[in-house]
């Protein structure tokens, strides 16, 4: 019987099926950070219970830490408690943890695959919504509440329902400027925030195909935005080749015999999903969001659209229907987050703005996903760039994504983000978000207003 990529994997992990309801789930790699985590530990302890296989989860300090001054103590008090509870935990139960200081240290879903834990056909969770982000090697990854935290510390197990299957496949070449966090924001926008709602997605064709796995991850990242559970990219040579070599990848003898196994990993050629749909490549543009909600979104170069589903989004944004974005002031850019802040992203952004200097009306950070993301700006001369350019670079975190730490964006003021929500206070309260790819987000930085990146290439 044919079958498709998750059909696999999910099969394969399956200890127990419970007729008529969900199935009893093996986790293969559990991912915890500081915020999600100290109820289930706490949890866990009330009932005496102990952890039943701390060697398969990966802890780190990502949401609520300074991204200034890392090595010095943390002012905040909250976030100080936050990350000394993560680390008593991690002691007491014997967990893995890339804390403050550490050189593993970042943003869960940016060092997971950097490290080489994240591989094809596994289950991998997290107290993390955007843990969808691993999907992107041919993996079930997905965000779990913090009660599922505690189940899977004290089982190694999950309860799921099996999802719908939604296939999306994008044919063809994309345009000049057109990125990846270009397609994702526009399939959302085409199938809006909840067009994923009870589906599992799978992205294919050839313009998938074609994109390095960093890009990928930004795909698979940004599913959850449209209601999906997650989303996955069948693993290819051009996974294998990112994998190889790296800190906890297999080796030798086991890489050989890994490598078979993962070569299997993909749908089957008459595989049925519940739901398929077919995009052009040549008819994705760079896109720019305009409301409270990542289905909210249009080409850089159109106009937002009217209807009552947008007014309290325009009220909130204070912009105006049937007006364009183009031109628009805004007052800071923030590159980084889960989304886009890899050695790539920051690449591109460096490649656009070169001998260029940040428009003077314009604080723009860039925040590296982690702190070997952090080493190779340095050590590839990118940092010279961002500072001959007026950019601050920060140190690593989930910063300015989510308004939990200090860097937050003023009330009523405009940021251009390459991180994944627009939602009302997502940046702080009463700051109002627009979602772009790190091309638009430096060519907004470099002129002070919401631009088409065509015009500077």
């Amino acid at each position: 019987m044919s079958k498709t990529l998750f059909d696999k994997i999910w099969e394969k992990h399956i200890v127990k099926e419970v007729e008529g309801g969900p199935s009893v789930l093996y986790i293969d790699k559990h991912f915890i950070h500081e915020v999600t985590s100290p109820q289930a530990f706490k949890g866990l302890e009330k009932r005496g219970i102990s952890l039943f296989r701390p060697q398969q989860i990966v802890a780190t300090a990502d949401h609520n830490v300074p991204t200034i001054n890392q090595h010095l103590p943390i002012k905040d008090e909250l976030s100080r408690l936050q990350v000394q509870q993560l680390k008593e935990n991690c002691v007491h139960h014997g967990v893995e943890l890339y804390g403050l200081g550490h050189p593993y240290q970042g943003i869960v879903h940016v060092i997971g695959p950097e490290l080489g834990i994240t591989q094809p056909g596994m289950t991998i969770v997290c107290g993390d919504s955007h843990t969808s982000t691993h999907g992107a090697f041919g993996a079930i990854a997905f965000g779990i509440g913090t009660s599922e935290v505690e189940m899977v510390f004290a089982s190694q197990c999950l309860m799921q329902s099996k999802p719908k299957l939604m296939r999306i496949n994008i044919e063809g070449e994309l345009n000049k400027g057109v990125v990846s966090k270009d397609i994702i924001l526009h399939i959302i926008a085409l199938i809006s925030a909840s067009g994923g709602t009870g589906y599992f997605v799978e992205y294919a064709g050839s313009a998938i195909r074609s994109l390095s796995m960093e890009a990928r991850m930004t795909i698979c990242n940004m599913s959850i935005e449209m209601g999906a559970r997650g989303g996955m990219i069948a693993p290819d040579e051009t996974t294998f080749a990112y994998i190889k070599g790296r800190e906890f990848a297999p080796q030798g003898e086991a890489w050989e015999k890994k490598l078979a196994e993962w070569k299997t990993l993909y749908s089957d050629a008459d595989a049925v999903f519940d739901e398929e749909l077919h995009i052009n490549a040549a008819d994705i543009e760079p896109m720019i969001t305009y409301g409270t909600n990542p289905g909210q979104g249009i080409a850089v170069n159109g106009k937002i659209p009217s209807g009552s589903d947008n007014a309290k989004a325009l009220q909130y944004m204070g912009l105006e229907a049937g007006k364009p974005l183009l031109g628009m002031p805004v007052q800071h850019v923030f590159i980084g987050s889960c989304t886009n802040s890899r050695i790539e992203d920051l690449r591109m952004v460096a490649s656009l703005i070169k001998g260029k200097r940040k428009s003077d009306k314009v604080q723009v950070m860039i925040v590296p996903g982690s702190q070997q993301v952090s080493k190779q700006v340095k050590a590839e001369g990118l940092d010279k760039i961002f500072e001959e350019a007026g950019f601050e670079i920060r140190q690593a975190g989930c910063s300015a994504c989510l308004g939990m730490n200090e860097d937050k964006i003023p009330a009523g003021e405009y940021c251009i983000s390459t991180s994944n929500r627009n939602f009302e206070g997502r940046q702080g309260a009463g700051a109002r978000t627009l979602l772009a790819s790190p091309l638009t987000a430096a060519a907004a930085a470099i002129t002070g207003v919401v631009t088409d990146v065509r015009e500077l290439i």
